[in-house]
């Protein structure tokens, strides 16, 4: 069912109208969030530590990953994500990955990792889409430009697409590597990248 969730009917939102509407479910869904994340690269010009890393300036990127370690803490909402990663690893997912880390070893997130080999078969057309769950009574395809600037989101409203949706993000994070390993065996080590923009 991931694979066709871009050709189904859903409410289109502009970057804001996603942004309030998933804020305004947010705060009336009981449910655990869940994300799918498939790009390999984003943009994310309102974070100090994205911002270093695509300017060149890793050390500085590390260092407000850091600091950010102190001020992680767990809601109280369970949180997952699953991690679609593709070799060599591109600047922003070594990044990313050193956030999620820090987001993991606080027990904020549930982190696990997944070869994009592994989803293959879901990928006849087009890349998988970037999903986020609020339980399994909401789901948004989070939407992002060209160059990966986020630019809107569908709502999906129909309960038999999201629970099957969510039953198979379920069942693919089941089956990646959590990210403690994955991190240790194939980011830790890695040089500096050379930055993105």
């Amino acid at each position: 069912m991931l694979d066709l969730v871009r050709r189904l009917p859903a409410v289109e939102l502009d970057a804001q109208g996603y942004l309030s509407d998933f804020w305004e479910h947010h705060e009336r869904t009981d449910g655990a969030f869940w994300k799918l994340e498939r790009r390999q690269s984003f943009r994310e010009p309102d974070e100090p530590s994205w911002v270093a890393m695509s300017t060149g300036d890793w050390d500085r990127a590390l260092a407000l990953i850091a600091e950010q370690r102190a001020a992680t803490t767990v809601s109280g909402r369970e949180s997952h994500r699953l991690r679609i990663v593709e070799l060599p690893i591109s600047p922003y997912l070594q990044w990313e990955l050193h956030v999620l880390q820090v987001r993991a070893e606080a027990g904020v997130q549930d982190v696990r990792v997944l070869d994009a080999s592994d989803v293959s078969h879901l990928e006849a057309d087009h890349l998988l889409p970037e999903l986020v769950f609020l339980g399994d009574t909401v789901m948004y395809e989070v939407l992002y430009d060209e160059d990966g600037t986020h630019s809107g989101g569908r709502r999906h409203d129909d309960p038999g697409v999201i629970r099957a949706c969510h039953r198979q993000l379920v069942e693919l994070h089941g089956a990646g590597e959590p990210l403690a390993t994955y991190f240790d065996r194939e980011i830790a080590a890695l040089p500096a990248p050379a930055g993105q923009a």
